[in-house]
């Protein structure tokens, strides 16, 4: 009879020390960390781009309502000039925006970072424009134009490349304003601000004046 003999083997495993396991747990905690903050940075810009790109539409809407009661703009129910104040963040004039037979005083002006507008009807026995009786909304947040004019204002030359009026602007020499809004959610978490510009005459001025 055969004797078969099986060997014995011995498996050695080797163990890792104290010190590669601390190298392998710190590599994939900053692997780990840095995707994470990879994804953090996308869902933030995204976040802010959407913000952004909704904000613009707000603006275009407010834009949109600027220029047809500008471009209707007349003298006021009281016979004051169809504009009353015209500065770089501000802008005072004379529309008939509703269904009555009076022009409300409008005016547009920037308060922080927040596009408002003002609305009085005229009252009173004479007729006046009380500024208690202003009613007041905020139309556009995060407007950050710095020194760049939200209002400027051209005169019967304008040719499309115009200088604008030199402030303080005489009142009876507009004809054209442009309106420019800077809009920026966060300026530390997106590329730049998103620009709205647009601009129009004022039909009913006349260069007799």
């Amino acid at each position: 009879m055969k004797k078969f003999q099986i060997s014995n083997f011995k498996f050695q495993k080797k163990a890792f020390s104290l010190v590669e396991i601390i190298v392998v747990t710190a590599i994939f905690s900053v692997i780990f960390l840095a995707v994470a903050n990879f994804g953090q940075s996308i869902f933030s810009f995204n976040s802010n781009a959407q913000k952004n790109l909704s904000a613009q539409t707000d603006a275009r809407r407010v834009l949109k309502t600027m220029i047809k009661e500008l471009r209707s703009a007349s003298p006021a129910s009281t016979g004051a000039y169809t504009i009353a104040l015209a500065g770089t963040s501000t802008l005072t004039f004379f529309s008939n925006i509703d269904s009555d037979a009076y022009k409300e005083q409008i005016r547009y002006f920037l308060q922080g970072n927040e596009l408002k507008k003002g609305i009085t009807k005229p009252s009173g026995s004479p007729l006046s424009y009380n500024p208690a009786n202003e009613q007041t909304t905020i139309l556009v947040r995060d407007v950050r134009n710095g020194t760049t004019s939200i209002f400027d204002y051209f005169d019967s030359n304008y040719t499309g490349t115009s200088t604008p009026l030199v402030q303080p602007v005489q009142l009876t020499k507009i004809r054209l304003v442009r309106i420019t809004l800077k809009i920026e959610k966060d300026p530390n978490k997106s590329l730049g601000p998103i620009i709205v510009e647009s601009q129009v005459f004022l039909r009913n001025l006349k260069d007799n004046l």
